[in-house]
């Protein structure tokens, strides 16, 4: 529970941090931060190959969305959001002694936040273009 308590308090934490700092590209934030948390994994698991070799992988996929996130905001929400489903599905599918205890709760929280935030942003903003 306390996991995803920092977890959740941390991606409100990062929302309004960056809402503070207006002069900030916030697609290019959320989009840096999405390709950073990808590589996280890479970091704790680097003494087993195969879960390496996966990880790597994983963090390529997920630049990639960020990638595309710069260019398409929505696709940001989904990245987090696929981010936050990844974290919940580790210890199911992959080595969860290698990763710090109950990082996959608080990551997912944190992602679901975010991803939570960027989809109503966007669907703000689409509102707007939409009906102005």
């Amino acid at each position: 529970m306390t996991a995803a308590v920092i977890g959740i308090s941390s991606g409100l934490l990062i929302i309004f941090l960056f809402q503070i700092f207006k002069h900030l590209d916030k697609t290019s934030v959320y989009g840096l931060i999405l390709s950073g948390i990808g590589f996280l994994y890479v970091g704790y698991v680097w003494m087993d190959v195969e879960d390496l070799v996966v990880n790597s992988i994983q963090a390529v996929i997920f630049l990639l969305i960020a990638y595309t996130g710069m260019k398409k905001p929505w696709f940001l929400a989904i990245g987090f959001f696929l981010h936050g489903c990844w974290d919940i599905a580790y210890p199911f599918l992959r080595n969860p002694g290698l990763i710090p205890p109950h990082y996959d709760i608080f990551c997912s929280t944190l992602d679901f936040v975010i991803a939570i935030y960027l989809l109503l942003i966007n669907k703000k903003l689409s509102f707007k273009i939409h009906h102005c």
